[in-house]
């Protein structure tokens, strides 16, 4: 009886060598096809390239905005009482300005304003910001939103609505109605960067500090108000450059005289500008300049985060 061999069970090798990885679709080892990877890295370069349009029109916006404060500027220096020929340099305008006992009155009553407001809108806005993050009702959200409104509205028709409500209440206008204006103007500023500060803080920091036998009153004012310094600190500071130029509101709301130091520029302005309101505009933008740039550094020397992120408080 002859047998016959079984049928191998194991699959026959194919007859076709292996591709090699050089030789698959995908490209080398497997990888993606080359003509992709260059089509990708000419797409990404392209990305990375920058718009030449949008910064051609970012230097033509800069320009416009700066170059006739650039003047102002320039021209303080002029040796001579021209405001179109730079004939030599020389600080013959800022002693001049020394010597201006009219321009010097409006230079102290601008910075009494500025000083009452920032310290009335500080005491102001910190207690109100605690209100709105504390209150847990449906009316502390409305005020919040009320808040934003000052912020948005056009000054001319705060300093209108100002003026109106001074004049029904039988109010002459003053150094009093000033600050009070500016005052109310700069309390939303204030809210608005201490409310996102004092929502980030720990309330258990300050429970723990009832629990050890602290009043609510000692916890705000050892716990919570040390913990809000930086910022403020930088509000303060913000406050006082921003009442310090203010010419809108402080135009309405002013007197005969004295009057703020941008009401008294304009007002010499209108009979023709003269060197030293050069030499007042560029000592303004200097102050201004540094009062912003501290406000910006204070909270990174608390070791705090800094610059931009001041407007949203953290």
């Amino acid at each position: 009886m002859s047998t016959q061999p079984r049928p191998s069970t194991q699959p026959r090798p194919s007859a076709l060598p292996a591709p090699s990885p050089r030789e698959t679709p995908s490209g080398p080892e497997g990888g993606v096809p080359r003509h992709g990877s260059r089509t990708r890295r000419r797409r990404r370069r392209g990305a990375e390239r920058r718009p030449r349009f949008a910064l051609a029109v970012t230097a033509l916006f800069f320009a416009l905005l700066y170059l006739p404060v650039g003047v102002v500027v320039l021209f303080s220096f002029n040796s001579q009482k021209s405001l179109t020929v730079l004939e030599g340099v020389s600080l013959r305008w800022y002693t001049a300005l020394l010597h201006d006992e009219v321009l010097l009155d409006s230079l102290g009553m601008s910075l009494r304003v500025s000083l009452v407001a920032m310290a009335g809108s500080l005491v102001l806005g910190v207690a109100l910001a605690l209100g709105l993050v504390r209150s847990r009702s449906r009316l502390g959200s409305f005020a919040g939103l009320i808040m934003l409104v000052p912020l948005i509205t056009p000054e001319i028709v705060t300093g209108v609505a100002a003026m109106l409500l001074f004049k029904g209440l039988g109010i002459t206008l003053s150094t009093t109605t000033v600050m009070l204006a500016e005052i109310t103007f700069s309390i939303s500023y204030v809210t608005v960067i201490l409310r996102s500060r004092i929502a980030s803080l720990n309330p258990e920091v300050e429970e723990a500090a009832m629990d050890l036998g602290a009043t609510r009153g000692q916890a705000l004012r050892l716990v919570t108000l040390p913990a809000l310094l930086p910022s403020i600190l930088a509000s303060a500071v913000l406050i006082f450059a921003l009442v310090f130029d203010d010419f809108v509101l402080a135009y309405f709301t002013t007197g005969v005289d004295p009057q703020p130091l941008s009401v008294r520029i304009y007002s010499a302005i209108r009979f023709g500008v003269q060197p030293t309101i050069n030499a007042v505009g560029t000592l303004m933008l200097a102050g201004s300049i540094g009062l912003i740039l501290l406000a910006l550094a204070i909270p990174r020397l608390f070791g705090r985060k800094g610059g931009l992120d001041l407007l949203s408080g953290k």
